[in-house]
């Protein structure tokens, strides 16, 4: 006589979900300090550091540059000097993507400044700032070594060539769809 074997439920751990939680101040202080820790007698260490710093809050608060201005036991006024000469870094916090307008002598002569006056009306927001939703920042580049292809504009490390300010709006909506991957458009 066949009896039918009870189905029993095993129980399976539920599916991971990933977390979309940020690290605390705290955590990325601790992360911070344990790279000064690493630089600790190295001359030169304050820019590497303060790259890391940027990358981990994603701009540089006077708090962070305090902090990294007291554990290398430098003056703070040298940090900020750093900071403020170097346009890589930023005191403000900066969006997902970060545009960078080219108005170099070929880009601006070739329309650069109409194409950033059309990033400008788009993203709603002036040179230096950051969209409200923090999807875009808007900077200004000198020279991106393409001037054969001006105007250029780049959208994180992605370069647009030869744009035109009545394709602003099709250049950002690539970047607004999460998950897409844009390399170069051509336009």
């Amino acid at each position: 006589m066949n009896i039918p074997a009870q189905k029993t439920q095993k129980s399976a751990a539920a599916p991971a979900v990933p977390c979309n939680c940020q690290p605390s101040e705290e955590e990325m202080l601790r992360s911070l300090d344990a790279v000064i820790d690493g630089f600790s007698k190295t001359d030169g260490a304050l820019i590497p550091i303060l790259q890391t710093a940027q990358n981990l809050f994603g701009y540089l608060p006077a708090n962070v540059l305090k902090h990294i201005s007291l554990r290398l036991k430098i003056p703070y006024s040298e940090v900020t000097g750093v900071v403020t000469f170097y346009s890589f870094f930023s005191t403000v916090p900066r969006g997902k993507h970060v545009v960078r307008v080219c108005l170099g002598t070929a880009c601006y002569v070739r329309g650069g400044k109409e194409v950033l006056e059309a990033f400008k009306k788009n993203l709603k927001i002036n040179v230096g700032e950051t969209t409200p939703d923090r999807m875009f920042s808007l900077e200004v580049g000198r020279c991106f070594g393409a001037c054969g292809l001006a105007p250029v504009a780049m959208v994180d490390d992605d370069v647009h060539q030869r744009v035109k300010a009545a394709k602003i709006r099709d250049i950002i909506s690539q970047y607004q769809h999460e998950g897409e991957n844009v390399k170069e458009a051509k336009l």
